[in-house]
């Protein structure tokens, strides 16, 4: 279990954080909106709290006390703004997946069992048809691009301002609403089809824990600037991106968008980042990109090489350039949701830039474990934050095993779901169906989903994640997918594939090549030196190469059983 290493303000409930965020940073900037090219719109803290209220005073007169109330659209202030008023005394909200198609929306909007929902122009004409259909209890519409109701669709803008006037006129009933902080206040699907997707349960409990153990653990304050970039309806980004940002006071900003990441981080400064391991993979290439075509690499390698024992502090100093290329104001830079490449880690940090790993899953509030500045180790996820305790189970000789976690973070239960909430809950431990080793220190290595393990006759464990990571630092390799094959009549002869998708462009270049025949023989022979560095039972027995990306969540984890299905159907 990991230590707290700073105060924190002690909260129960999401109404209590806003409560007494409000109070400390009432006046600090919360939220920074880009209007037009060099425009911007800026809310306080006081403000936001003031809009908070006023919407959940309005939904509340439109009878949705106890409602289940859906949020969908990409990162905006509104969408936050919408999510806290429903949550903090009127209903139960349900974030959406802005990704889903309209009959993978209908159903979870069905089995939601939504009456109300927030949305962005994009799914204006999707939602209208919805209702039209009488799918499920919806009825409600509210946007958050409207300026004023119509045709049927609230205005959230209007709701705000109707609220303001009824709180005036002594309407109450939402900022005396009581929080009970261990019921169900949110739902959140899994990632997965409709069908399988499983409805994680949480409670004001499980996110303020949460909330607290990060605040014990980072060095964050109102002077931060967070940049939002994950879609808000991931734990990872709700939590660690938006309420942590609230919480500590802070002020938020909006990426435009992937290509535009680098760019934002210098536009505002940004000093907090909460991403997925691709978005630091592409930001290190542009960053090498940039240091080749101007001479500069191999200086920047020798410098590492000398700052290499250095304090971070020291390497910020050594390489200002190459932070200034990122705002020149980073202090964290967090990476979730997948397995970070240990070589792209010890690269960041061999510049002294703050790239730490995080642990967690939607059923776990999500954090369990974070890297920060006392307990780091490159390749671990760092130690449990303080609430919570972490073992493995079912260890082999390495001391690999499931990860099974308890504290006040987990989950209330998989939402009419009593099989799958026995399966995954037992004795009080969440089994998290990862596997991991955990060293002398309490430090914690994730190796792998236990179900995409690749068992082979020998007895011997693959661990695709880790192989994949490997194949990923070939030059012109955007990403790769291990899996096992059956190669002969014996059911348990298997061996290890890869399925490669490559940057046409680069790899045309870094091995002058043109034809198709000519790229697969250049890529197979890379995974060949791969091979040589191998034990023999891991080699890569064969490749398929494309320019295809593969399927992937929002959060760009790999879908391996739908990636699966689809080689076998293909070849």
């Amino acid at each position: 279990m990991g230590e707290r290493l700073y105060e924190y303000e002690k909260i129960t409930d999401l109404k209590d954080m806003l409560e007494k965020s409000g109070k400390e940073y009432g006046n600090k900037i919360a939220y920074k909106i880009k209007i037009d090219k060099n425009k911007y719109k800026t809310f306080t803290h006081s403000k936001v709290r003031e809009m908070i209220n006023g919407l959940g005073t309005r939904l509340i007169d439109m009878g949705l006390k106890g409602k289940k109330i859906a949020v969908i659209g990409e990162n905006r202030y509104e969408w936050e703004i919408a999510y806290l008023a429903i949550v903090c005394g009127v209903g139960i909200v349900v974030p959406l997946d802005r990704s889903l198609p309209e009959n993978e929306l209908e159903k979870l909007i069905d089995r939601s069992g939504v009456e109300a929902i927030f949305f962005s122009n994009k799914y204006e004409e999707t939602l209208k048809n919805i209702v039209n259909r009488g799918v499920g209890k919806l009825k409600t519409l509210i946007s958050m691009d409207l300026e004023e109701h119509k045709e049927g669709i609230y205005s959230e803008k209007e709701l705000i301002k109707r609220g303001e006037v009824l709180l005036k006129q002594g309407h109450r009933e939402y900022l005396d609403a009581k929080i009970n902080n261990k019921k169900m206040s949110i739902m959140l699907f899994t990632s997965g089809t409709t069908s399988s997707a499983k409805v994680v349960a949480l409670s004001h409990k499980n996110i303020t824990s949460n909330l607290m153990d990060i605040a014990s653990t980072l060095d964050v304050d109102s002077n931060d600037v967070f940049l939002s970039f994950l879609p808000l309806h991931h734990v990872f980004e709700c939590t660690v991106g938006f309420l942590f940002s609230l919480y500590k006071g802070a002020q938020t900003v909006f990426c435009d968008g992937m290509r535009y990441i680098v760019d934002n981080l210098n536009e505002y400064k940004v000093s907090v980042m909460a991403s997925v391991p691709a978005i630091y993979e592409r930001i290190f290439k542009m960053i090498r990109k940039h240091l080749e075509q101007n001479g500069e690499l191999e200086e920047i390698l020798q410098k590492e090489e000398e700052y290499k024992n250095s304090t971070m502090e020291e390497k910020k100093k050594a390489f200002k350039k190459i932070h200034n290329m990122l705002g020149g104001n980073i202090k964290w830079l967090i990476s979730g949701a997948a397995s970070l490449d240990k070589s792209i880690e010890e690269r960041y940090r061999r510049l002294g830039i703050n790239l730490v790993q995080g642990y967690g899953l939607t059923e776990t509030s999500p954090v369990i474990a974070m890297g920060n500045k006392v307990n780091y180790k490159v390749g671990s996820i760092g130690k449990t934050v303080p609430s919570v305790k972490a073992k493995v189970i079912d260890s082999n000789k390495e001391g690999v095993g499931e990860l099974i976690v308890k504290g006040p973070n987990i989950m209330l239960e998989y939402f009419e779901n009593e099989e799958a909430t026995k399966n995954a809950m037992i004795d009080g431990w969440f089994h998290t169906g990862d596997l991991a080793r955990i060293d002398d220190e309490g430090y914690i290595f994730i190796c792998g989903r236990k179900k995409s393990v690749i068992v082979l006759k020998n007895g011997k464990n693959i661990y695709p994640e880790e192989m994949e990571n490997l194949l990923n630092r070939i030059e012109g390799i955007e990403e790769s997918f291990i899996y096992g094959k059956q190669v002969s009549e014996d059911k348990n002869n298997i061996k290890i594939f890869a399925k490669i998708v490559y940057n046409e462009e680069v790899v045309k270049n870094a091995y002058k090549v043109k034809t198709d025949e000519e790229i697969y023989n250049a890529l197979l022979e890379k995974v060949k030196e791969i091979n040589r560095l191998l034990p023999h039972y891991k080699a890569i027995r064969g490749i398929i190469v494309t320019t295809e990306p593969l399927i992937k969540t929002t959060t760009n984890k790999i879908k391996r059983e739908q990636n699966l299905a689809k080689i076998m159907k293909e070849n």
